[in-house]
């Protein structure tokens, strides 16, 4: 990789890891790219552990040159919270997925939520369960076709940030969306300083694109148009 294109990259990014191996147009690199750069602009690099859960997001325990903890599936969060308690000068960020997040880790979020735990839980919503092959998840809209629910999703979709903001009235509480970057690294980074501050529970949820199970690889403009008329939509991007 030359050093034109090793520039590009935030300094905590490993690029000899790089291209990275998540599924062609898939949207967490975009909020890792984000997040590396959020990382880098608060000079954290030496201070952060990276928690990431089973799922699509556990392809990124090798994207950064930080300490990274994988752990069992929707465990992240605890995870997280321990290392802090036990390290409190320590930055932790736990990355999951909505399966991860909303579904098995849900409790997890909520009562860290509740009890202020210091640390920053990054959500990745695409709508569906992406790794085991796009099943119906707790973020599938109503009427969305998938592998489990091919005539339409039948069930109503979670709105996290919405629960965290009435559990936690003075936690960090935002979605973003991949396709606006500077929003999302600034999202990031407002997130990191609020754990910095010790100020408490930071949450971001980020809608993300996965063409390999919309069924839109080779129809960019269609994965775009969903991701950004139809999901942000119903998951409306802003600071709670």
């Amino acid at each position: 990789m030359d050093q034109a294109v090793k520039s590009a990259f935030p300094k905590c990014v490993r690029v000899d890891s790089k291209p990275h191996i998540f599924c062609p147009g898939c949207g967490h690199p975009e909020v890792l790219k984000a997040l590396g750069f959020a990382i880098d602009d608060l000079g954290l690099q030496s201070k952060v552990a990276f928690g990431v859960d089973i799922g699509c997001s556990l392809l990124a325990w090798d994207f950064f040159n930080l300490d990274t903890i994988e752990t069992h599936h929707g465990r992240t969060i605890p995870t997280m919270v321990g290392f802090k308690r036990a390290n409190p000068a320590g930055v932790a960020i736990a990355y999951v997925g909505d399966g991860g997040g909303y579904a098995i880790g849900l409790s997890h979020v909520i009562n860290a939520a509740i009890r202020n735990e210091n640390i920053l839980v990054i959500v990745v919503n695409n709508a569906v369960y992406a790794m085991t092959g796009g099943q119906e998840a707790p973020t599938t809209l109503q009427g969305m076709k998938v592998k489990t629910a091919p005539c339409g999703a039948d069930q109503y979709h979670i709105n996290a940030p919405e629960i965290i903001r009435n559990v936690n009235p003075t936690a960090f509480v935002a979605r973003s969306i991949t396709t606006i970057q500077f929003g999302l690294r600034k999202m990031l980074k407002d997130a990191l300083q609020h754990q910095l501050d010790g100020k408490g529970f930071a949450f971001v949820e980020v809608l993300s694109q996965c063409p390999l199970n919309w069924k839109t690889l080779d129809k960019p403009q269609e994965t775009f148009d969903f991701l950004e008329k139809t999901l942000a939509k119903a998951y409306p991007v802003k600071k709670y």
